[in-house]
């Protein structure tokens, strides 16, 4: 069987794309070896959230450093999803900034969101820890899709199967993380149950379907 080159006309900008993603990953790995160590062992540990945690710094350099990557991620999978399933117009890179842009404009209303509800209501302390925890999910299930568009650009041309398997994937390991999350904060939940379910479906649920709205729209 002969093999054939895959030529893409927009890999060049890509490339570049996943080299800085490297560099933030290595500077994460050199800059902070220990946390990068426990937060690898995120899924299999608990030690990363409960040491870490304590701090109260969701915004830790770190976090940052990962955040970056996270938003690349993402951005990359979805722009990648989206030129399969859907038709546009757009340039590629063009396409790929109004993801990158509305994805990082996205986390950072919503993490703002919920700052405010944790000052109204005098949850400062706790609002911080459980943004900690979540993030650390996020980063760590980004990794994963960073890797898969990796994959998917360079080595196996998309298709529906890979696509909707790495979503259902990704969407499991967010609810795994929700519910580890939620169960480690159980007691706090319990007495404000119906606080915790108003901003289930208001911040966690519908965001997220409005983001869907925007994007294939």
């Amino acid at each position: 069987m002969q093999a054939l080159d895959r030529i893409l006309d927009y890999q060049d900008w890509i490339t570049i794309l996943f080299l800085v993603c490297f560099i933030l990953l290595v500077i994460a790995r050199t800059q902070f070896p220990q946390r990068f160590e426990e937060f690898i062992s995120l899924m299999s540990s608990g030690k990363f959230i409960a040491f870490k945690g304590k701090e109260n710094r969701a915004f830790h350099p770190f976090n940052i450093l990962l955040l970056g990557i996270q938003t690349a991620g993402i951005s990359m999978f979805i722009f990648i999803a989206y030129r399969y399933f859907f038709e546009t117009s757009l340039p590629p890179l063009i396409l790929f900034i109004r993801i990158f842009t509305a994805y990082i404009c996205f986390i950072l209303i919503k993490a703002g969101v919920e700052k405010i509800i944790g000052n109204i209501f005098d949850l400062d302390e706790k609002m911080d820890y459980y943004l900690f925890q979540k993030l650390s999910y996020r980063n760590f299930i980004s990794l994963f899709l960073l890797f898969i568009s990796l994959f998917l650009i360079y080595s196996v041309p998309p298709n529906g199967v890979i696509i909707w398997s790495t979503a259902a994937i990704t969407i499991f390991a967010n609810i795994i993380g929700l519910v580890i999350i939620y169960k480690r904060n159980q007691s706090l939940l319990s007495a404000h149950w119906f606080y915790f379910i108003l901003y289930l479906c208001a911040l966690e649920i519908a965001p997220y379907i409005i983001l869907y709205k925007l994007i294939t729209i």
